[in-house]
């Protein structure tokens, strides 16, 4: 029996998610635009007047991390473009970055496209 080859996470295509709308703010950052749906959601919006939309914030490297998630690009070579724009700012560069885009996918902003098949 073959021992089933592990996946690398720096492998993986990370790709926005397209239900989520997002825009460049004044700051120059992402704002991803979260509709708030449900029953609760709908009356805290009656009750305590919190808004149908929110938007989500992200910083300079994270609008840049965003930018760079195309379904095309894996987690490494976004990794690569990360540390030539910000170099030792971004450091430890796979560790923070891995962690980011996990949050991402679990929030639903983004999803995986397949993994890299081998581009020889």
């Amino acid at each position: 029996m073959g021992k089933k080859k592990q996946e690398n996470f720096l492998d993986y295509i990370p790709k926005r998610n397209k239900l989520y709308d997002w825009e460049w703010n004044q700051k120059k950052h992402v704002e991803v635009a979260v509709v708030n749906r449900g029953m609760f959601n709908r009356i805290a919006q009656i009750v305590f007047r919190k808004p149908k939309v929110s938007r989500i914030e992200l910083d300079e490297m994270g609008s840049f991390i965003w930018q760079e998630m195309d379904g095309i690009k894996t987690v490494y070579e976004i990794g690569n473009t990360v540390k030539a724009r910000f170099g030792q700012k971004a450091e430890p560069l796979y560790e923070r970055l891995c962690e980011y885009i996990r949050i991402l996918h679990n929030n639903r902003f983004i999803v995986y496209e397949n993994k890299k098949k081998n581009r020889n």
